[in-house]
C-alpha cells in the first residue's frame, strides 16, 4: 500500500508541474504572440499553435463559465486523497512553491473575470498578428487544360 501511495504522491506533483507548464503556455503564449509580432517571429503566426493556445483558454473560460473545477485540479486532488497527503496546506516542496503560484483565493467571479480578459487579448491577438496563410502547392493550383 505504502507503494501505490508514493506513486500517487509523484503523479499529483507531474501532475502539478503540467497544469503549471498549461498557465504558463497560456500566460506566457499570450505575450510571446505579441512580442513576436514585434520581434517577427515566424512561429507565432503557425495556425498549430495558435488554436491549440486560443482552445485551451476557450475551455478555461467556458468550464468557469459551467462552475465545473478544472480537471486537471480535481485529478491532482484526488491523487493526494490516494496518497495521504493535503490537497493545500503541508506539501512537498514543488507542490508547495507551484500551488502558491497557481491557486489564489479569489471568488469564482474574478476568475471569469481574467479569464475572459485573457481570451479576448488571444481573440485580439487573431486580428493583431494573423495567422500565416496556408501554403498551397503548386498542384493545387495548376489548372488541366482539355
Amino acid at each position: 500500500m505504502i507503494a501505490e501511495e508514493k506513486w500517487a504522491a509523484l503523479l499529483a506533483d507531474v501532475l502539478l508541474v503540467f497544469h503549471f507548464g498549461v498557465v504558463l503556455f497560456v500566460v506566457g503564449g499570450l505575450l510571446v504572440i505579441y512580442l513576436g509580432a514585434l520581434l517577427r517571429w515566424r512561429f507565432v503566426r503557425n495556425r498549430l499553435f495558435r488554436f491549440a493556445h486560443i482552445g485551451v483558454m476557450a475551455f478555461v473560460v467556458f468550464e468557469t463559465v459551467a462552475g465545473r473545477i478544472c480537471p486537471l485540479t480535481e485529478w491532482e486532488a484526488a491523487l493526494r486523497e490516494r496518497a495521504g497527503q493535503p490537497t493545500y496546506g503541508d506539501a512537498t516542496f514543488v507542490q508547495y512553491w507551484i500551488q502558491r503560484l497557481l491557486y489564489w483565493d479569489w471568488p469564482p467571479q474574478v476568475f471569469l473575470v481574467l479569464y475572459s480578459v485573457i481570451l479576448l487579448a488571444i481573440v485580439a491577438s487573431f486580428v493583431l498578428v494573423p495567422i500565416a496563410p496556408r501554403k498551397t502547392s503548386g498542384a493545387r493550383l495548376r489548372v488541366v487544360a482539355d
